[in-house]
């Protein structure tokens, strides 16, 4: 266990020049790592930040560290600002003209596609919540589905139960395409430049996780200790989740199958379609509207966020997954402005990890739509990411709630009266 934990991600180009970090300011690498002795220590220092809540849009922040006291909507209408459309009907270059485009470019793509939520809490036990009768034909339909999906992953049979889970892979992250239109002229912008990476990701259960996603020369930490989800990044210092704890999008595409379960327990069942030739039975959950409106930052209103499972008819696995997120934000001009992220996952290459089938390929599509109310100009970006696991283990000896502890700056923050 040791070797492969320490060297499947140390020995990773992406990690050479970023070393391997805790999820929190108060463990060495020998209590992070079950069993690991007394090898070369790791610290990580994490530089005090101001919380704001996190947003599951874009976030591209650029301002320099001490200067974060501006939303992080005004930082994310300032980056669409930079490619706004001249009175004149032309397009601005300048955003795209500069040497940081690249650096803007990624640091959106990892702030929509890095750490991604889904929509609602997970249940404890999905197995134990599913009961067919006295419900609606819709809903005893997706339940049906569901205990399908248990079945062909083979949780149903699993021998022992699984308390923890430790993940590694690659990612291969491609850059914003940004397609602007003022009504009249439309043109796009960007380049389809790739960034290569890796991650590593820990789960414990009940709804702690921890992940680490280094691509290019950024980095991307965010966990959850069961009751507060939390992210940092260099750009944005440390921020943490409003509203209900919500397990890790990543962990629903195929490695937790369980927990995917889980989010479509009281799902409703919208009938059959297809992802290309393959037919499938669709699921379709969303956020109450108390729990959006507590996930609400300030002027921006989140709208709603839905999630769509598509579950092959016949080998009863979940092959793709698409969740919407719609945001309202308030303009100077007394126009809003609609915010609607949109990411499809294609989840792949399923194989027996004790037992237990895990999706081991998959490839993420993202849609950031930007339109107005009132106003003809709207704005569509598109970024990718194609992933793939190296290394899954379950009830890994020693990894303990300990691990999972939120950075200082949160913690205390939570525990501050």
């Amino acid at each position: 266990m040791g070797p492969r934990v320490a060297w499947g991600i140390a020995s990773s180009p992406a990690f050479n020049s970023i070393p391997f970090s805790l999820p929190n300011n108060h463990y060495s690498q020998d209590s992070y790592m079950p069993q690991m002795g007394s090898r070369a220590r790791w610290r990580q220092s994490w530089a005090p930040q101001p919380l704001t809540p996190l947003i599951e849009g874009p976030g591209p922040e650029m301002q320099e560290k001490g200067t974060k006291k501006e939303s992080s909507w005004e930082v994310i209408r300032e980056w669409f600002r930079t490619q706004k459309i001249s009175p004149g009907g032309s397009f601005s270059q300048s955003f795209y003209g500069t040497i940081h485009a690249k650096t803007q470019d990624l640091r959106l793509l990892l702030g929509v596609l890095g750490c991604p939520l889904a929509p609602i809490p997970s249940a404890h036990d999905p197995a134990l919540s599913i009961h067919i009768k006295d419900t609606p034909f819709e809903t005893s339909t997706a339940k049906y589905i569901i205990q399908q999906y248990l079945a062909a992953t083979g949780c149903l049979k699993q021998q022992k139960d699984t308390k923890n889970m430790y993940a590694t892979g690659m990612v291969k992250m491609i850059c914003c395409e940004t397609e602007i239109s003022s009504g009249k002229n439309v043109k796009c912008l960007g380049t389809r430049s790739s960034e290569n990476g890796c991650f590593v990701l820990w789960q414990m259960l009940p709804g702690m996780w921890s992940l680490e996603l280094v691509v290019g020369d950024h980095k991307v930490v965010a966990g959850s200790n069961g009751k507060t989800v939390w992210r940092h990044t260099p750009w944005l210092g440390t921020h943490a989740a409003k509203g209900p704890q919500r397990p890790l999008r990543r962990i629903i595409q195929g490695l937790d199958p369980k927990t995917t379960a889980s989010l479509f327990t009281n799902a409703q069942c919208l009938g059959e379609n297809r992802i290309g030739t393959v037919d499938c039975f669709v699921l379709k959950v969303s956020a109450d509207r108390a729990a959006v409106v507590e996930r609400s930052e300030g002027p921006a209103e989140v709208i709603r966020h839905i999630l769509y499972g598509y579950f092959c008819q016949k080998s009863g696995l979940l092959i793709y997954l698409e969740d919407s997120h719609l945001t309202r934000v308030p303009t100077q001009d007394n126009d809003t402005v609609f915010w609607e992220t949109t990411i499809g996952s294609s989840i792949s290459d399923y194989r027996d990890v004790d037992g237990v089938l895990i999706a081991h390929q998959g490839r993420s599509i993202a849609t950031v739509f930007r339109f107005g109310e009132l106003s003809m100009q709207h704005s569509r970006t598109r970024m990718e990411e194609i992933w793939t696991i190296d290394d899954v283990m379950f009830n890994v000896p020693g990894l303990s709630m300990d691990h999972f502890i939120p950075p200082a700056d949160i913690f205390n923050n939570i525990s501050s009266p």
